[in-house]
């Protein structure tokens, strides 16, 4: 089994397959551009299941999969790749997802990525969001800072990850990754520690739940560097997610804190690349400036569009801008651009040349 298991995910490596989904009664099937493909071959069976999970986990991670019915972990297959592995039941039988992690560290130039992003690699304090749904490319993107603040600066970066990805080598910087469940319990738990281990830059794969958005906080009010990904489509609705994980009676509070320190946030989304090869990132980019620090604080979360669209020169962007670059740069068609703009009037004007004074960007859904 374990000769055919590799000879899979060798091919879904050749395929440039994203993911690899595994289930019971089904044959396998690849996740390529975005799309659902399956693959020729005979359905597994719950032995076979079975023996690629003896493959996979080890006892402690069956234990976890028979209490809690899912478990997380990365998977290296030597001379294939490394990969991010979900196991979990569903209908009494067991079913994987294996994300295939990209090793090879990329750019911001090589991913398409705004190069204000640099900007936010050498800020000193504060706490930086990297939003988007599953599969947008924000753990890639968070990497890709990480790699930049390594090469860049002389620091400490210590991130807290579930499962760790992609694995950084020492340059300039000083990496320590932890991954939960194999060297801490879980996130808060790693963020309340982490003060103890001489942090410069914090990165937190994911802010699940409000202790670990307070943690977070606390530590770039604490003059550290904060980066984590939040389940956001856009600015707006980031910013009312944070506010809505805390009690009512303390919103004027976490105002007050987010108006303080936050210094940006990045709304991604992945479109198919019109040479039909890959996707390419749109983004919505706000850098908090006095402008967005006083809307913030006073809860005029619908103005920050008004921020946006004036913060041209500073590096920030809309949707919309960024569907227009993409267009002019031939990455993406007019049509896939008009798709997903919500919008699309504004983006038809924008590129015929004319800009409205105020506009709302497309919301990538």
């Amino acid at each position: 089994m374990k000769a055919q298991f590799q000879k899979l995910l060798q091919r879904a490596v050749q395929k440039d397959a994203s993911d690899v989904h595994l289930k019971v009664g089904n044959v396998p099937w690849f996740r390529v551009d975005g799309e659902m493909l399956p693959q020729e071959g005979d359905p597994y069976t719950v032995e076979v299941m079975d023996a690629v999970l003896d493959i996979l986990l080890s006892e402690d991670q069956r234990r976890h999969l028979n209490k809690r019915g899912e478990v997380d972990l990365s998977y290296t297959e030597k001379g294939v790749g490394r990969f991010r592995v979900n196991v979990y039941r569903q209908r009494g039988a067991i079913s994987c997802v294996m994300r295939r992690i990209k090793t090879a560290m990329q750019s911001f130039d090589q991913l398409h990525l705004p190069a204000a992003l640099k900007r936010f690699a050498m800020l000193q304090r504060g706490l930086v969001l990297i939003t988007g749904t599953t599969g947008s490319g924000k753990t890639t993107t968070l990497a890709a800072i990480v790699d930049y603040i390594n090469r860049h600066r002389r620091c400490h970066i210590i991130t807290i990850e579930d499962p760790i990805e992609y694995l950084h080598n020492d340059h300039r910087g000083l990496v320590s990754q932890r991954e939960i469940s194999m060297d801490t319990m879980d996130f808060s738990s790693a963020l309340k520690s982490v003060m103890r281990q001489d942090p410069d830059v914090i990165l937190v794969g994911e802010m699940r739940d409000l202790e670990t958005f307070q943690a977070a906080i606390s530590a770039a009010e604490t003059g550290h560097l904060v980066f984590t990904t939040l389940h956001t489509t856009n600015v707006m609705q980031t910013i009312d997610r944070i506010i809505d994980l805390f009690p009512s009676n303390q919103h004027d509070q976490i105002r007050s804190q987010l108006s303080l320190n936050l210094k940006g946030i990045m709304c991604m989304r992945l479109l198919p690349r019109a040479d039909g090869v890959g996707r390419v990132p749109a983004c919505e980019l706000l850098m908090v400036n006095p402008s967005a620090r006083k809307l913030i604080k006073e809860n005029r979360i619908m103005q920050l569009d008004g921020v946006i669209a004036s913060g041209q020169e500073d590096g920030m962007l809309s949707f919309n801008d960024s569907l227009h670059n993409l267009i002019k740069e031939g990455l993406i068609t007019q049509e896939t651009g008009t798709e997903v703009s919500d919008n699309p009037e504004d983006l038809n004007m924008l590129l015929q040349g004319i800009r409205l004074s105020s506009r709302r960007g497309g919301i990538l859904k």
